[in-house]
Formats: structure tokens, sequence, C-alpha cells
């Protein structure tokens, strides 16, 4: 008999959620930076083991809200917790625990799910016997199932999480075919790698008032040249001067970066082509929330 495990991920921001995932599923199928609440919706990704389907819930990190967009991620975080077999709690080794990690772990214990810790980025320890103390902490006051120690960047202990979830799984048939990697539209995944990209690039204040959306994404018929055309959404027009930068500079260098991962993506010559446009205070507008897939319901 087939075994199935659904599993959210889950955790603060930064703390390499969508790392872990794309590490698991081994392709890169959520957006991954070193700048806060990069993932805004919930991602699934799937991994298939022998007989064993795993899918997995990237879910936003745990932030203090400070728009509408920001109240529909946390949103998302909360319904991603419940309905599901296991929570994968990531946590940054190099930081304190917070508050709102402690009560999000504690209304787990209280539903009675199971939860994984995993504390990742222990290559930044200057010595494992530092992780000690945090791991004894948090086990004095959390249930768990188990406690993985990882690098996601190194690919230290990521087939000890897989293995600790497979534990989990329970006889049930495969609900995704087995080729597939997630139940993400081709034209939302290219959208949030050019996002990436721009989070990459650009400076603090710009990065959360952007979003993407891609209007048209064709193959060729008489060349193998999938022609993709985005609109970047910025919310003031100083932010459309920055992303476009002198001369289109900063634009194109977003664009070449996002095309040429593209094309290792889809395995296709891409033909990419961005327009920026400006959306006044589009996070703290409901329609337009909607209009760009980032809102829960």
């Amino acid at each position: 008999m087939s075994r199935t495990a659904f599993v959210t991920i889950a955790g603060r921001t930064n703390a390499g959620k969508s790392s872990l995932l794309n590490a698991i599923v081994g392709e890169k199928i959520a957006s991954v930076s070193n700048k806060p609440q990069t993932t805004r919706t919930r991602i699934t990704g799937i991994k298939n083991i022998d007989d064993v389907q795993l899918v997995f819930f990237d879910t936003p990190g745990l932030h203090k809200p400070v728009n509408k967009l920001s109240e529909h991620m946390l949103n998302t975080v909360k319904e991603s917790v419940s309905d599901i077999d296991a929570v994968v709690f990531v946590m940054d080794c190099t930081k304190k625990i917070n508050e709102q990690e402690i009560n999000l772990l504690k209304s787990m214990n209280e539903s009675k799910m199971p939860v994984i810790l995993v504390f990742n980025k222990i290559d930044l320890l200057k010595s494992m016997d530092e992780l000690a103390p945090l791991i004894s902490s948090l086990t004095s006051q959390i249930k768990c199932q188990a406690v993985v120690p990882v690098s996601v960047t190194e690919g230290n202990g990521v087939d000890i999480v897989i293995d600790e979830i497979i534990k989990l799984s329970e006889e049930s048939v495969h609900f995704f075919p087995d080729d597939m990697i997630t139940d993400q539209p081709e034209k939302v995944l290219a959208g949030e790698m050019i996002r990436e990209k721009l989070l990459m690039l650009l400076k603090d204040e710009v990065p959360h008032g952007i979003a993407v959306g891609v209007e048209q994404m064709t193959e060729r018929d008489d060349k193998d040249i999938l022609d993709i055309s985005a609109v970047i959404y910025c919310e003031k027009e100083s932010h459309k001067g920055i992303i476009i930068g002198k001369g289109g500079a900063m634009l194109k260098k977003a664009s070449t970066m996002a095309r040429m991962e593209l094309e290792d993506f889809f395995q296709i010559q891409v033909n990419l082509k961005c327009w920026v446009k400006v959306k006044e205070d589009w996070r703290n507008r409901e329609n337009l929330i909607r209009s760009f897939g980032l809102s829960e319901k």
C-alpha cells in the first residue's frame, strides 16, 4: 500500500523554510532571499520516495503585520498548520527563540500536532556545543517528534528530516502524479523567479512593495523559444525609477538573471520581456492583493 504525509513547513521569517523545501524537493520551486518575508503565499512541494508521497506546504515567515498583505500572510500560516499530518518547524539556531515562535509551537502541542524541530544554519556556529542549550531550552517547553540540526546551504541533515517525516506517513493513495514536484502554475513559478532576482538586487525599502504578474507565457510553434511577458508592480514612482535603474541597467540585470534561471528550469530558450508599473499602496488594497493571487481566500 502506498503512503502519504501532508506537512507544513513553518517558522520565523528568514529561517530557511523555502531553502529547505527546495532541498527536499530537489528543484527550486520557492523564492529564496536574505530579505525577510520572501514567501507570501502557501507553496506546495511534492517529493516521491519509493511508495511514499510527501506533500509540503511552505508558508510565509512569522512576523509582525504592518499592512493588509502581511495580515493575509499570517492568516496563511495559521490555516496551513491545521488538518495536516505534521509540522516541520524551522528555527535559525543563530537567533534567540521569540515569543511568537513559542506561542505557535504551544498551540501545535495543544492540538496534538506532531512537530519536527529543525535547527538550521548550524554551519554558522563556532561549535556544535552552542546548540545544546538552545535545544534544551526549547524541548523543556515543547513536545516534539524529533530534533534535527541542519545546514540547508551545505546539504547537511536534510536527509534526516526526510526520514523523520516518512515515519509519520500513513497508508493512503497518492494525491498527485509521481512526476509532479509542485502544484504551482508555471506562470506563478516564473513570476516568483523574477521577483526573487529583484529581491536580491534592490535596496531594503523597495522589495516588499513589489509584485510580479506574468501576462503571457507561450512557446513558439516554429522555434524552441518560450516567450514570457511580465509586469513588475511597485507602489511609488520613485521605486519605479530604482527598479528600472539608470539607462535601464537594473531592470536589464534582473531580467537577465531571471531569464537564465527560467531557461535552466524549463529547459528551453527564453525570451523574457519585463515592464514596470505603479500601483500605489497596493499592499493595503484588498482587490489588488487578490488580483496578484496573494490572498488566502
